[in-house]
């Protein structure tokens, strides 16, 4: 490696797209609302508990934005003292590569993306959002 004068080394790195072809966007996004649809929403999305103050969802849905695809979940405050009556919070995240496969993470405790899975293929990729606890919300 070569070293520069400020001690720093150079080092691989994979090239990340600019552009995500419409069609996987597409196709993607449509087989990600089936699954929210068949498999997501009849287990996490449930009738608004009666006399409680604790936040639940209300709704899952997806959204692109870069090269980057979310699910979110919708939260609805019942509280009295709720800053929003709602608020938007992702829980699973695919990162497309170039190679048409997607990198995995899901949202920690600490507001953070971690990304646990590399180089995954779309339809193993939804399965896990739908499989893989750590990518519920």
């Amino acid at each position: 490696m070569v070293k520069g004068k400020h001690g720093r080394e150079w080092t691989w790195a994979r090239a990340k797209p600019k552009t995500i072809p419409q069609g996987l966007k597409d196709d993607l996004t449509a087989k990600a609302r089936d699954l929210i649809e068949r498999e997501l929403k009849p287990v996490h999305v449930k009738p608004p508990p009666k006399n409680t103050q604790l936040n639940y969802i209300v709704d899952i849905f997806t959204r692109w934005r870069g090269r980057y695809f979310y699910f979110m979940a919708k939260y609805a405050c019942p509280s009295p003292n709720a800053i929003s009556p709602f608020f938007e919070v992702g829980f699973a995240r695919l990162e497309y590569l170039n190679s048409g496969k997607f990198n995995m993470a899901y949202m920690r405790h600490t507001g953070q993306w971690w990304e646990i899975r590399e180089d995954v293929p779309m339809a193993e990729a939804l399965v896990a959002v739908c499989t893989d606890s750590i990518f519920h919300p």
